[in-house]
């Protein structure tokens, strides 16, 4: 091998490093930035089990005739505190209060 294709070869390996390093650290910060997001995630659903485990059983008659469950209300509850319960935002917070078609059909949908 010439001294040229040497040096060739090894500018190429240095490339190469330079570039897996760059992916690497591209990679680490998203990993740091994912396991806050789900420590996040946690503590919000640990303060919203906490909330339902402390909320009273609000199953009146008024409730059972208007044909809310028990477990309908329960999401009712966690709808008018600010958060998503249908399927495609769950326990994400609604910004300003918005109305969920979503959330509302889940709550107020069919009832069996």
């Amino acid at each position: 091998m010439k001294k040229k294709e040497i040096i060739d070869t090894v500018i190429d390996i240095e490339s190469q490093t330079d570039a897996t390093l760059r992916t690497i650290s591209a990679l680490k910060e998203e990993i740091e930035h994912l396991l806050e997001e789900n420590q996040t995630l946690h503590m919000e659903n640990k303060h919203l089990r906490e909330r339902l485990d402390n909320e009273p059983n609000r199953l009146t008659e008024e409730d059972e005739s208007a044909g809310l469950t028990k477990s309908r209300l329960n999401l009712e509850s966690i709808y008018e505190d600010g958060f998503h319960v249908c399927n495609l935002f769950y326990g994400q917070r609604r910004v300003e209060d918005e109305p969920c078609a979503f959330c509302l059909e889940v709550i107020y949908g069919e009832r069996k």
